[in-house]
């Protein structure tokens, strides 16, 4: 147990009570020297902002995943502030720095150079007006803003709603968070099933903290994951792309991928490559996808770079390759058939996860590299080598040799060792190739009958 919790295991006891809507626990706030967060651990500009909200005369608050990971003792990726100041208020502290977005909740984005300082405004009760739902009970609309003690009950986990106090350093929770975080638990704050419907995609954000914590999710938190994974249908596919970008793109890709199949959530999120891995064969697809996990879960916690258009790629490849194959029987010829089995699995992903022009032309880019680059003989392996998605899809072909598809061994070592070499010696491993397996064999010339006919008279007149 990280050592902050064991300083605050004390505070707890083995009854808390369950976080509903019809029972509120009083707060809790644990003085500077009981929770032990130290402002070192917090971000440069979020310090700034909270100050210069507090000079402003303004209640200012460190909340959410920032909290929760340092009390985990990790390294919060983002620090969230919530204020009594409403958004034009903050507007009016820092100036030019500072855009106000969103229209179902206006929030403030306050700008230190290109990193952004997100400002939420205190959220209160419904008065009818402001907050608004549509006929599914989900959230079009909700800036109605109120006090802490009123914002707590909006927010969606317990773990996500502790409170950094900047005036005094005290961190407040009025949900049981901190049990709940000792007990290593999800739990939705209010009614489960009322709090999927207003925003369905708190039912993927639970599975994703689920896997990034290692924590069990509460057993009325988890019921309707099973249950209501339709409402998921309704969600913009914009926003669908960025929530499967932080599911797949947390270093936890692969565990995520398993929970989603558990509450058959990941057939919202990936209609096709659900339909093909409920028929696999030979471990296809699903062991490509689980491969392509692994590949990217070890270049996040490598610190690596990682590029959506690659994951995208391993979830959509045997959804193409099968309406390839169904083009190919139609007739078409085997380059047409490619592309019109690209654009029917991407114009079908898209209606659920929006696919952005830059990342989808590189999914194209890395399945056509798929038939180019066995044809890797003389100057061809270097124009190959140049191409911009070389890389990614010469890694392609390393997760389909993983999953299992041994005939790629010779290509995919080939190209291993043709990056190994130095330009000269490239040239000439790619000229070897040639009389092996890539050189055509020459089709024989007609025969010149009158050169025939000729030599045959100068054979016979040699014999007399």
């Amino acid at each position: 147990m990280p050592g902050i919790l064991k300083k605050i295991t004390r505070f707890f006891s083995a009854t808390a009570p369950l976080v509903t809507a019809e029972v509120k626990p009083s707060a809790l706030r644990l003085s500077r020297d009981q929770h032990g967060i130290s402002r070192k651990a917090i971000d440069n500009s979020a310090l700034d902002v909270l100050y210069d909200l507090k000079r402003a005369g303004y209640e200012a608050y460190l909340v959410g995943g920032g909290v929760r990971d340092l009390l985990l003792g990790l390294e919060p990726k983002d620090f969230d502030i919530v204020t009594n100041a409403k958004p034009e208020q903050v507007k009016d502290v820092f100036k030019h720095r500072c855009q106000l977005i969103g229209r179902r909740f206006r929030l403030a984005h306050v700008r230190f150079g290109r990193q952004i300082v997100e400002v939420a405004t205190f959220r209160g009760e419904d008065d009818g007006k402001e907050r608004q739902q549509d006929q599914t009970g989900r959230l079009i609309r909700d800036n109605v803003y109120g006090t802490l003690e009123e914002d707590v009950w909006r927010r969606d986990f317990t773990v996500n709603a502790l409170y950094y106090d900047i005036r005094d350093f005290s961190l407040v929770d009025h949900v049981n968070g901190l049990a709940d975080l000792k007990a290593g638990q999800l739990r939705l704050i209010g009614d489960p099933s009322t709090r999927y419907h207003e925003d369905p995609v708190r039912m993927i954000r639970a599975v994703r903290f689920a896997a990034k914590l290692g924590f069990n999710i509460e057993a009325q938190t988890e019921k309707p994951l099973f249950e209501l994974g339709r409402l998921l249908l309704d969600v913009s596919n914009a926003r669908m792309f960025d929530e499967v970008i932080k599911l797949f793109h947390s270093g936890v890709g692969l565990e995520v991928f398993e929970k989603l199949r558990h509450y058959d959530l990941f057939k919202c999120l990936f209609p096709l490559t659900d339909a093909l891995l409920a028929s696999e064969q030979e471990h296809f697809p699903r062991q490509l996808v689980i491969e392509a996990l692994k590949s990217t879960d070890n270049r996040v916690r490598e610190d690596k770079p990682v590029n959506p258009a690659f994951l995208f790629a391993a979830f959509l490849w045997e959804p193409m390759m099968q309406r390839r194959d169904l083009h190919l029987s139609a007739g078409l010829s085997p380059q047409d058939a490619f592309f019109a089995a690209c654009n029917d699995v991407i114009e079908q992903q898209v209606k659920r996860t929006a696919i952005p022009k830059r990342f989808s032309s590189q999914v194209r880019d890395i399945w056509n590299l798929q038939f180019r680059l066995p044809k890797r003989f003389g100057p061809k392996a270097a124009q190959l080598r140049a191409h911009p998605r070389f890389r990614a899809a010469y890694d392609f072909i390393g997760i389909r040799l993983a999953a299992g598809e041994s005939e790629l061994a010779e290509l995919f070592n080939w190209w291993t060792e043709y990056q190994e070499k130095d330009p000269v010696a490239q040239v000439a491993f790619a000229n070897e190739i040639r009389p092996m397996r890539d050189k055509k064999p020459r089709k024989r010339k007609p025969a010149n009958r009158n050169l025939f006919r000729r030599k045959s008279r100068d054979a016979d007149g040699e014999m007399d």
